[in-house]
């Protein structure tokens, strides 16, 4: 069964905190200093939310799968509609390790897959083996697009690739 995913970038974390945990009637399952995520079964939703934004909104959407098989079907039906797909493969990222791809919107709104692995104690690490370089950093979205590494001074991670093309189609819907 698929989670949906929403990420946004707040201003004031404690105050969101409170808001949320307040609007959910659930604690978060998990909060650091810049980041808290609730996963929440009613609705199934996977929220977070960060302060690692350059201004205060939504950053992105996504579905979090519980097996390697769903994110294969996403992936899968992502490309048979001939959307620009990011795969990082495996990479870490949001104080997770996941194996993930990217696809965006006709209106540049990026939707994240992905499979969680396991928790880890920062919100990145270094690239994996093998895994698409710069996972959430601004900078770094150009950089994994085309397979190259991040600069050694790039950004701080942010929570999502930027800049992954939409393919132009020759309809509309």
């Amino acid at each position: 069964m698929k989670r949906f995913h929403v990420h946004v970038h707040v201003e004031d974390l404690a105050r969101s905190i409170g808001f949320y945990t307040k609007l959910f009637g659930a604690e978060p399952t998990r909060v650091e200093g810049d980041y808290a995520k609730w996963m929440l079964e009613d609705p199934r939703i996977n929220f977070a939310v960060s302060t690692r934004g350059r201004k205060a909104g939504i950053d992105h959407l996504g579905f979090q799968t519980d097996d390697p098989a769903e994110l294969a079907e996403l992936k899968a039906r992502a490309e048979s509609a001939d959307m620009a797909l990011l795969d990082e493969g495996e990479t870490t990222c949001c104080y997770a390790r996941s194996h993930k791809h990217w696809v965006t919107d006709p209106q540049g709104i990026a939707w994240e897959h992905f499979h969680t692995l396991g928790d880890i104690p920062v919100f990145s690490q270094g690239p994996q083996a093998g895994a698409a370089a710069a996972c959430c950093t601004q900078a770094g979205a150009g950089a994994a697009a085309s397979a190259q590494a991040p600069a050694p001074d790039a950004p701080t991670p942010r929570g999502k690739p930027v800049g992954i093309p939409v393919k132009a189609s020759g309809s509309c819907c």
